[in-house]
């Protein structure tokens, strides 16, 4: 078992940058595909960003391609968001999740442990 506590969220304007943090309790860190995801009020949770169990394989969603990134270290049991350029439309609170497997994985189902959670909020 895992447990995730993000960090990072905040108020910042259109076009401001974010780094979100997520720390990982536990010895097997390295065995979880990790992800970040995002639930907009009102709106389903969506998939946002993934990352293998080793970082070398990504992928992240199209609404944020060519925004944000997403790493991990798993010496220090963290996986991180960087946000660049947020619009409003990314507000939203934001999820690390983990999951058990060596891929990359964009389906909110497939993730087995969720943190709390982190609000961002990008104003206009």
């Amino acid at each position: 078992q895992v447990q995730l506590v993000e960090s990072g969220g905040g108020l910042v304007q259109a076009g401001d940058s974010l780094r979100l943090s997520c720390a990982a309790s536990g010895r097997t860190f390295g065995s979880y595909a990790m992800g970040w995801l995002r639930q907009a009020l009102g709106k389903e949770r969506e998939f946002v960003a993934g990352i293998s169990r080793t970082g070398g394989s990504t992928a992240v969603a199209d609404s944020v391609k060519g925004r944000f990134t997403i790493s991990r270290d798993n010496a220090k049991n963290t996986v991180f968001l960087q946000m660049d350029s947020l619009k409003p439309e990314d507000t939203a609170v934001y999820y690390c999740a983990a999951a058990r497997g060596g891929g990359v994985y964009t389906a909110t189902r497939v993730y087995d442990y969720w943190g709390q959670g982190t609000q961002v909020t990008v104003s206009s």
